[in-house]
């Protein structure tokens, strides 16, 4: 089976701009988590996070932390960096069901 007809690839190009434009048309999620390195996130909730929010609710997808939206997220300092995921509903739905039942 040719790799454009699998519903699901992990093919990244590593630049959020660009995963995330590819994901808009294809469809997916862009998955930037919390890590032991970076257990805040590591994307800048104003500069990054909150501009592709937007435009994934824009086009009827989603954009969380893990926990809450990620245009609820009140900043309290200008590079304040979150996890971030974004895509549609329900597999963005699915990665916070996964991170509730594997919290921790």
């Amino acid at each position: 089976m040719p790799e454009d007809k699998r519903p699901y690839t992990s093919r990244y190009i590593g630049s959020l701009v660009s995963d995330f434009h590819r994901n808009l048309l294809k469809g997916g999620i862009y998955l930037y988590p919390s890590t032991q390195s970076h257990p805040s996130g590591k994307l800048r909730l104003l500069y990054e996070c909150n501009p592709m929010a937007f435009i994934m609710e824009q086009a009827g997808g989603v954009a969380s932390d893990g926990e809450q939206r990620i245009m609820d997220i009140k900043p309290t300092e200008l590079h304040q960096r979150v996890p971030f995921f974004v895509g549609s509903k329900r597999m963005v739905e699915k990665v916070e069901s996964f991170l509730e039942e594997y919290k921790d």
